[in-house]
């Protein structure tokens, strides 16, 4: 079967209105970031090498680098995202007829939910990068697609919400409340942070119109 990022848009948007559990929300906020940075890279590669912008060209071309970086490491949350649900599934249809087996589930269960805390999680950092990556997108930029950098930073900041929803279900299932105090209090320091950023962009975008 083929990776959700080797299929269509079309095939993709029809799986995830299907019945199916995946992919869903958690893969869906990772498209929102890789499309993210896709922009951010789009705006480089139309300041790049343009007389106009020869000042920023280094700093342009440095944005490029880390911009198709983030964007391949958001690509493959997408499918990280389905891993660990489907992983989470497997434990939910463990054997719970004895004591033993009661254990096991839960033990497992317990296990791979801080796992599926941390895809969300890991996916949000991502996203707050590429709020950051948009706002250098949005300062330096060819003012012919600055609109693009604004898009860039609302596409990633909806996505870092989106994650954070990923991350609230699954922590609350969790037992080992210092862990999961741990990474509410990321996220929080993250989300406080990337709302500021996106909000900055957004109208660094709006006064160049």
């Amino acid at each position: 079967m083929s990776e959700i990022k080797e299929k269509s848009i079309e095939v993709f948007l029809d799986e995830l209105a299907s019945k199916k559990a995946t992919p869903g929300g958690g893969s869906a906020a990772a498209v929102m970031g890789a499309q993210s940075a896709a922009l951010t890279s789009m705006v480089c590669n139309l300041t790049i090498g343009k007389p106009k912008y020869v000042a920023v060209e280094e700093d342009m071309q440095s944005l490029l680098k880390r911009s198709e970086t983030l964007r391949k490491e958001l690509t493959e949350m997408i499918k990280a995202d389905v891993d660990v649900f489907d992983k989470l599934m497997s434990c939910y249809g463990l054997p719970k007829n004895t004591d033993a087996e009661k254990t096991e589930r839960s033990c497992q269960i317990q296990t791979v939910l801080k796992e599926a805390t941390l895809v969300p999680l890991d996916c949000a950092k991502a996203c707050a990068e590429a709020i950051e990556l948009s706002r250098v997108a949005a300062e330096k930029g060819n003012l012919g697609v600055i609109s693009d950098a604004g898009v860039a930073a609302m596409a990633a900041y909806s996505a870092l919400k989106s994650a954070a929803l990923n991350v609230f279900i699954n922590v609350g299932s969790i037992k080992d409340r210092e862990f999961a105090d741990v990474q509410l209090q990321v996220l929080e320091g993250i989300t406080k942070k990337a709302e500021i950023e996106a909000e900055q962009t957004y109208q660094i975008v709006k006064e160049k119109l």
